[in-house]
């Protein structure tokens, strides 16, 4: 939903009208939820977090300010909401399961291939969790949620200069983690690429 057509649905769902909040939930649901639970690494956690930050945001939309992204807004509340939750818990990461492991399985075969993903997720949380909070922040936002670094320096409250370099530090640092485990699977995540 473009920028003009989101206003209007926030403006529809602050004077109560329930289709327009489901809207704002369905478009924005699936992307806060693997956010948080990349930060957090805990399926339950994540979900109670997303479901306590829509109650927030659709309690408060009047205190929505149009001249920033719906979305910021969105997010900030939520991290603030996971902030409070884990203050004396370090985040564990979980990677989800692929798939069954039955079965001897060929290479090549769907078994081999849910492995070789369930060690490149285990791996990339691994590195994660080695990271600083903004540098992992910074990469969640930018390679899962594909955010442009604008949008990432507006909402970590930093200039893009300060983004870029958190960037370019934690996918070194991340490469680094990788060959010192030798984690020998082939991940998609671009590290030594340029980005946007």
């Amino acid at each position: 939903m473009d920028r003009r057509e989101e206003q209007h649905t926030i403006e529809l769902a602050a004077a109560g009208d329930k289709a327009a909040a489901e809207k704002l939930i369905r478009t924005h649901q699936a992307s806060l939820y693997s956010y948080i639970l990349r930060l957090c690494g805990k399926p339950e956690l994540a979900e109670d977090i997303v479901q306590d930050a829509f109650v927030r945001v659709l309690t408060n939309l009047h205190r929505f300010d149009p001249r920033f992204r719906f979305s910021t807004w969105l997010f900030t509340i939520a991290k603030r909401l996971l902030v409070n939750a884990a203050q004396k818990h370090r985040p564990v990461y979980d990677s989800e399961i692929v798939g069954s492991w039955g079965g001897e399985g060929e290479p090549g075969s769907p078994t081999m291939r849910e492995e070789s993903r369930d060690r490149a997720r285990k791996a990339i949380d691994n590195a994660l969790d080695q990271l600083g909070d903004e540098q992992r922040e910074i990469i969640v936002l930018f390679h899962q949620q594909e955010w442009p670094i604008s949008l990432i320096a507006e909402y970590m409250k930093m200039p893009e200069g300060t983004v870029k370099s958190h960037l370019h530090r934690g996918r070194k640092k991340m490469k680094r983690i990788f060959e010192a485990e030798d984690a020998g699977v082939a991940l998609s995540v671009p590290f030594d690429s340029e980005y946007a």
